[in-house]
Parts: structure tokens; sequence; C-alpha cells
């Protein structure tokens, strides 16, 4: 029997790469979501008109941020995948950002990954080769796409692969992993 998507290891035990699941393909302007009781992909919700997802998004499997849900992560790509795409990605870093709610403030932090495969490998190794205008725009985005869904998104730093790793090994209960 198949493993469920939310169940995978956050990390590839064979390559030591991160398993990103892309639930939003980039372009997209539908939010998708699993069902983790039928294991089914159901739309989620429509963004505004001209707004779209600048990259691949999704989550990090077997992980848990302070809201509850997977680790988010964008996926630096030139390419759109597909809902329920398991990603091989090298993590480049995160946005460290707060996200405030009816009144209550948590961590939110971003995730940002680029795919790596055998035969494909990744354009960046760090978050700090990133062109710092497409960084800036990232973080727009999700002021923006917060904002249409009630909500603040406040980003408050960046860190590099090593902070990264530290935030994806902590939301994954302290999993020993490659």
């Amino acid at each position: 029997m198949a493993t469920p998507i939310s169940e995978l290891p956050s990390w590839d035990p064979e390559s030591g790469r991160l398993n990103a699941v892309i639930d939003t393909p980039k372009g997209s302007r539908n939010k998708y979501k699993i069902n983790d009781r039928d294991g089914q992909w159901r739309l989620s919700k429509m963004l505004p008109q001209g707004m779209s997802f600048p990259y691949d998004f999704g989550f990090i499997p077997s992980t848990r941020g302070q809201d509850g849900d997977p680790v988010d992560v964008l996926v630096l790509n030139d390419q759109p995948t597909f809902p329920g795409c398991v990603v091989p990605a090298r993590l480049l870093g995160v946005i460290e950002a707060e996200q405030t709610e009816k009144g209550e403030t948590i961590r939110n932090d971003r995730i940002v990954a680029a795919i790596e495969t055998p035969y494909n490998s990744a354009e960046y190794e760090s978050l700090e080769q990133v062109h710092e205008q497409r960084l800036e725009e990232i973080e727009r985005f999700f002021i923006a796409y917060n904002e249409a869904q009630g909500r603040k998104f406040k980003p408050i730093g960046r860190g590099g692969p090593e902070a990264a790793r530290k935030l994806v090994d902590e939301a994954s209960g302290g999993k020993k992993q490659k």
C-alpha cells in the first residue's frame, strides 16, 4: 500500500533532498489542498483576478508549523508542476514572517527551495544568490495573498539554508534525517 503524501518523510532517505509536495502550481489562481481523510486534492480557494502564485507552492510532509499546518515551501522553478507532485528540492533559505489573524500573531515562515534532480542541478545554493528584487516580489506576493484572506503577513527576516534546515527538522518533531 502506498504511503499517503502527508506521511512521506521530509527528506528523501536515498538522495538527502527535501521532499516538497506541490499543492499549487506556478501561475495558478487556484489554491489546492489535499484532504487527509480521503487523499483527494480539492480546490481550497481562488485568488483575486490579476493575482497568481509566482512559483510552485506547497508543503513539506511530516512537518507541523506554528499554525498547525505542514511547513510551507515555495519552489523556484521555470515551469509549473502539478498538484500532488513530489519535487526533490535543495533548501535555499527561509523568509521569516509573522502572520496576524483575528488579533493573534504567530510565526508562519516560508521555506524557499529550488528543484534539484540527479539530472537538473539547482540554479541557486542559497537565498543570498537570489536577486533582491525577486525576493522582495515574493514577500510582496505573500503580503497581498494574506491580505486577500483577511490576515496580515509581515516579513521579519531571512535566513540561509542552515536556518531553513533547522526549521524543517524542528517542525518534523526532531526526527534525525539526512
